[in-house]
């Protein structure tokens, strides 16, 4: 296919598209990530404190994976919404629930308190949560996707890739400061919750950016046509999941194969890893969230560099750099936590979120080039986030569990290894996507008029 003759649109416009959908991922994954560590450090004591230290620790895990139980439902209403009204609007909806609902946790009484009602609250608030996250992350790299340099689409669809790292930057680095400024006692008590508390304050900033960007070009442009189509056919649309489910079955499938090793790896690399360096290795909690803190800085700043080299190379060799690095990263990576030293430590984590990072990067044009325009935000949304709960939701449950059962990094590096073995298989299901021009399905280049189903028939398939 040629490559796409897309003009760029204003680097000044670009760049205001990027800040508005980075702000507002990061805001979002700083929420998501607080509860995860949060969930690791306190949460078991406040809401489970009557099990044992680790069995409160699954459990606290156990909350933290109904979150991405509600990420497919999100996928699918934020999807469904955002293909018929548009990504812009949706995804100041998405903003506002996730700030809500924790700005809220950092309200909430704890067992103490008012006994078992507490974690059925938190429950209730973290699927608030996922549900928001399963509609902002197609939502948000569509807009830049479809605003940008077609030739460059794989390093600025990366930006809002890096809300990850950066959510991930700010939560850690909050609770850091926390526990190095106060006692433990203090951190237990009322200090978890300033981080929740901050993030009201956040959810204004983003407001104030999303709000003043416009709608994605390409989207309005498969509006209309679609509205021309409909009024000389007297048909109407059919649902976007329809379509999808229809004509993209197998990119739905790619997707979600390929999120596996990046979803599982992640929050071992991330969430797990404060339970593993604190128990196993002995580390103090500090320790283990520095390593982290300058981890995710160093994700945040390779992820771009992977985005523009799959520009360079295409998506396919990039992603399968990432699954391939994670899984034979995974003993070096357990042996050198074992080892009981920070830099070993931090060794570990950095080149296991650099390796993800190859994954990560160009996921989001990777995945936006696989959907007709009209079902692209379903599509990319259910093939993200439908894969987390298989893989995101129960990575450090399982991970806790294996440790439990075997006292050993033995089998959750083996869990590793077989994600990215899946990953590796889905991947080479695919084809290359970097040519695509996002602008076709939207201008109707691809095939004559089919009613309904022209939504998605018009798309050339991805997969093999």
């Amino acid at each position: 296919m040629a490559a796409p003759a897309t003009a760029a649109p204003p680097p000044s416009n670009l760049r205001r598209i990027v800040a508005a959908s980075l702000i507002g991922t990061t805001i979002e994954w700083y929420d998501f990530f607080l509860y995860g560590s949060a969930a690791a450090l306190v949460f078991n004591k406040l809401f489970f404190p009557e099990s044992d230290p680790l069995v409160g620790t699954l459990l606290s895990f156990l909350t933290y994976a109904v979150g991405f139980a509600a990420r497919p439902l999100g996928a699918l209403v934020f999807g469904h919404y955002g293909d018929r009204l548009g990504r812009k609007k949706l995804l100041v909806l998405s903003l506002l629930l996730m700030g809500g609902a924790t700005f809220a946790i950092g309200l909430l009484p704890t067992h103490a308190t008012i006994g078992t009602a507490a974690p059925v609250l938190l429950t209730v608030l973290r699927l608030v949560q996922g549900f928001a996250l399963g509609g902002e992350w197609g939502g948000a790299v569509l807009l830049v996707s479809e605003h940008g340099d077609a030739r460059r689409r794989g390093f600025w669809a990366s930006w809002p890739q890096t809300g990850a790292p950066a959510g991930q930057l700010l939560a850690t680095g909050v609770l850091s400061a926390l526990t190095a400024l106060l006692s433990d006692a203090a951190f237990t008590s009322w200090g978890w919750r300033i981080p929740f508390l901050l993030s009201g304050v956040l959810v204004i900033v983003g407001l104030w950016i999303r709000l003043s960007v416009d709608e994605s070009p390409v989207f309005k442009a498969a509006l209309a046509h679609a509205a021309e189509r409909e009024a000389a056919s007297g048909q109407a649309e059919k649902a976007p999941l329809v379509a999808v489910l229809r004509h993209h079955w197998r990119d739905v499938l790619v997707a979600m194969g390929a999120r596996m090793a990046e979803n599982i790896s992640y929050y071992v690399i991330t969430a797990f890893i404060l339970v593993y360096a604190t128990t196993s290795a002995g580390l103090s909690k500090q320790t283990a969230l520095n390593a982290v803190l300058i981890a995710s800085a160093v994700h945040f700043a390779v992820i771009p560099a992977w985005g523009a080299l799959s520009d360079r190379i295409g998506r396919r060799p990039v992603y399968l750099i990432g699954a391939v690095g994670v899984g034979l990263w995974m003993f070096p990576f357990f042996a050198l936590i074992d080892g009981r030293s920070f830099g070993g430590l931090l060794l570990a984590v950095t080149v296991g979120l650099i390796l993800h990072g190859a994954m990560y990067a160009p996921q989001a044009a990777f995945f936006s080039e696989m959907f007709a325009t009209r079902v692209r935000y379903s599509g990319a949304s259910i093939g993200a986030q439908f894969s987390s709960v298989a893989a995101g939701a129960p990575a450090p449950l399982i991970a806790t569990a294996l440790f439990v059962d075997y006292g050993s990094s033995t089998p959750i590096a083996l869990y590793v290894i077989a994600a990215a073995l899946l990953t590796v298989v889905a991947i080479g299901c695919a084809r290359e996507t970097r040519d695509r021009d996002l602008t076709e399905v939207a201008a109707g280049r691809n095939g004559a008029d089919k009613g309904g189903d022209a939504v998605a028939a018009e798309d050339v398939p991805t997969t093999a």
